[in-house]
């Protein structure tokens, strides 16, 4: 009858290892499970262009022969047979060093600390001397973000849109790992020559208000580990705990029902 015992008592010590609690598991928690409520987006966030910005500049006109000129990309593709993501790393505008980028004709134009729809009015304007109810769109080549630590994906992440939530962006990282801190995930944000440190909590729904919900480009996004993370990579034997844990509890089980039925 000791085998039964020793087996039980290595079910026990496999099932207790590396325990998760429920609430560190749980996200919003705040939020009533039966939530019926309405609340006004007052933290979305306008995008200014920095330097390094690559921008996408599209010139649109009654007469397109006149309009050619004015959009680099159609230039690149019909000079180039190179694949369509090499024609995107060329066909942006790069805002310098000041602020500035270079449009032909146009000249040089201020595009750092505008919104693309301010920068496309501005250009806009200048168009009319060329070209006869001009349609211009601008939109961000570079817009990304770095996610590090407890995700199943972690790298940099090419958005295709800049209104990008820090839920998006973790959903496009294969979301949180079970050993992910949910109560403290650090945003590092630059921004006008300044760098910011924010620690926020998936816990609290006060998350949906924080002005680092919505992303800005560069962003930084570092997801702590919780202490049972830490415990796994510091004891090799915590880990081996945990990996034989498993089958150490199916194979007692096993073992237990045959005891029982003899």
């Amino acid at each position: 009858m000791r085998l039964p015992i020793v087996f039980l008592a290595l079910y026990l010590l496999g099932s207790l290892t590396g325990c998760v609690s429920y609430e560190e598991l749980r996200n919003f928690q705040e939020v009533p499970v039966t939530a019926n409520k309405t609340e006004q987006i007052d933290n979305k966030v306008e995008l200014q262009i920095q330097p390094k910005d690559l921008l996408r500049i599209d010139v649109e006109s009654v007469n397109p022969e006149a309009a050619m000129p004015f959009n680099q990309t159609t230039q690149m593709a019909s000079a180039s047979q190179a694949s369509s993501q090499n024609i995107q790393l060329f066909q942006g505008y790069l805002v310098d060093e000041d602020g500035y980028i270079d449009l032909p004709l146009l000249g040089r134009i201020e595009a750092a600390g505008q919104t693309l729809e301010s920068l496309q009015f501005l250009i806009r304007g200048r168009l009319r001397e060329y070209l006869r109810d001009p349609v211009v769109n601008v939109r961000f080549l570079n817009f990304k973000v770095t996610i590090l630590g407890e995700v199943f994906a972690p790298g940099v992440i090419t958005m295709p849109n800049s209104r990008v939530t820090i839920l998006e962006a973790l959903g496009m990282a294969g979301d949180l790992t079970d050993y992910a801190n949910r109560d403290n995930i650090l945003v590092v944000r630059e921004e006008a020559g300044v760098r910011s440190y924010q620690r926020i909590s998936l816990q609290d729904d006060s998350i949906f208000n924080s002005e680092y919900y919505y992303l800005k480009q560069n962003d930084v996004i570092y997801v702590d580990p919780i202490r049972a993370r830490t415990a796994t990579v510091s004891d090799p034997g915590q880990r081996l705990i945990n990996y034989l844990g498993p089958v150490i509890s199916i194979a007692t089980s096993v073992i237990l029902t045959l005891v029982i039925k003899n």
